[in-house]
């Protein structure tokens, strides 16, 4: 009996393509690894490098049965990611989104506890004891700030690099205005000369 080839399978509200195969294909589910998936194919006795688009109802039903509840199949406790639950102290193997859900349940339950790690979750701060000098620095600004921005001087205070009133930095500021006056003196008398010269001799011409 030949079974006809799917280009999709959906195992445990997962679309898998139906080309890839059997060990790839199952470690597309979230909480389903490697080990996982072959030691699912080793009870089921399926190839892995069969095609998964192969597979039959019966065998998809099997496996997604298998990945619910993989106690039910013998298989060891060491095997499953939630180990000794805090609310019902059973082994369970959480997959898809149930991964999620746990976790943000499990860091509120810290939170409220006002337990250290609660308390390290709630600074966004690194919570297993990790060094924070030199990583973990997301959170808040640490460093010197850029953009090279002075600050504005107090009342009384002199700003680096102008000279205060009564000091020695004065007389240099005099000498300018001096000699911005000498400049501008000859440039006046050039302006006038020619000016006057022009004007006064065609009207003498005319009275002749």
């Amino acid at each position: 009996m030949t079974v006809e080839y799917q280009y999709l399978v959906r195992i445990v509200g997962n679309d898998i393509p139906g080309e890839r195969k059997m060990v790839v294909g199952l470690t597309q589910i979230r909480g389903v690894g490697y080990m996982f998936a072959n030691t699912i194919l080793n009870l089921l006795k399926i190839n892995p490098d069969q095609r998964i688009g192969y597979l039959s109802s019966e065998q998809v039903k099997s496996i997604e049965s298998i990945i619910k509840n993989p106690s039910a199949s013998n298989f060891p406790s060491w095997f499953l990611n939630r180990r000794k639950d805090v609310e019902t102290g059973e082994d369970k193997h959480l997959i898809t989104s149930d991964i999620a859900f746990t976790v943000r349940n499990d860091v509120e339950r810290e939170k409220t506890s006002g337990s250290w790690r609660g308390i390290r979750h709630m600074f966004g701060l690194k919570v297993r004891g990790q060094r924070t000098r030199c990583t973990g620095r997301k959170g808040g600004a640490v460093g010197v700030a850029k953009g090279g921005k002075i600050m504005p001087a107090r009342a009384g205070e002199a700003v680096e690099g102008e000279p205060t009133a009564g000091a020695e930095g004065t007389e240099p500021a005099t000498e300018a205005k001096e000699g911005s006056e000498k400049k501008e003196a000859p440039a006046t008398g050039k302006k006038e000369a020619p000016a006057t010269g022009k004007k006064e001799t065609p009207p003498a011409d005319k009275k002749k």
